[in-house]
């Protein structure tokens, strides 16, 4: 088990570290860069850069797009309907990981 979870925080590190350009998450995340660029306008995914040619995604923001997706995709959610989601998504985890410290 002590592998198991060296193993996930090494990756969790590694993937913060990863700076991706909006084409690099539209392949990654299986996603049409027009839904991605829908996607930043609605908060869903934070890039750094002024512009989409300059866009660079992190490793947290590819997790966001792939579980975006599949919101999009298997719930049939709109734009804003995913951000809703996420942003309850993001507040359990928050919850969880207050009460986990308690």
């Amino acid at each position: 088990m002590t592998e198991l979870n060296a193993t996930w925080i090494e990756a969790s590190v590694v993937e913060n570290e990863v700076h991706m350009s909006i084409v690099e998450l539209s392949h990654a995340s299986r996603t049409p860069q027009e839904l991605i660029m829908s996607w930043v306008s609605e908060g869903v995914l934070s890039p750094a850069g002024s512009s989409p040619e300059e866009w660079r995604f992190s490793g947290d923001s590819l997790r966001r797009a792939k579980t975006a997706a599949h919101l999009t995709h298997d719930l049939e959610l709109n734009v804003p309907g995913v951000a809703l989601a996420l942003d309850l998504l993001d507040e359990i985890a928050q919850l969880r990981a207050r009460l986990n410290l308690k």
